[in-house]
């Protein structure tokens, strides 16, 4: 499995430790910053990583900033991108059983590095089940094209 990961500067420590978490996991990791607190904006790192996913060059992506909210809004307008923001492990396992996302987000500032490497490994672990929540997906994503 290859993921993409990206964080703003709000959420580049917590990313560092998800980091180590996929290399014990050996996970290949396409990481697309930011890497320092200085202040950067989220929508920069959102989307080379979902660009990343929807292209199929990684197969799924992990994205973090303070909130987890403004980095997964921005995901979530690249075309064929399903980002779930998940702050637990239920939500992390429903998002991927569900709903398919193919993008987990979370905030530093809302979850800790013990926490969120449960939540990452709960996210990677769990398949779609498909069948109606499969037809549920087709149409969310037919929605973009309205």
């Amino acid at each position: 499995m290859k993921l993409a990961i990206g964080s703003d500067h709000a959420g580049h420590k917590l990313k560092a430790e998800v980091v180590k978490i996929l290399k014990e996991m050996e996970i290949e990791i396409e990481d697309h910053g930011c890497n320092c607190e200085d202040s950067v904006d989220y929508p920069d790192y959102a989307a080379p990583v979902a660009e990343s996913v929807a292209a199929g060059t990684v197969d799924k992506g992990i994205l973090i900033c303070g909130t987890g909210i403004g980095i997964s809004i921005s995901a979530n307008k690249i075309k064929g991108i399903r980002c779930a923001l998940c702050h637990d492990v239920f939500s992390a396992k429903a998002s991927r059983a569900h709903n398919n996302s193919n993008i987990l987000a979370m905030g530093e500032r809302v979850v800790g590095p013990g926490h969120a490497g449960e939540i990452v490994k709960a996210w990677l672990d769990t398949e779609f089940e498909g069948g109606r929540h499969a037809d549920r997906v087709e149409k969310m994503m037919a929605m973009e094209e309205k």
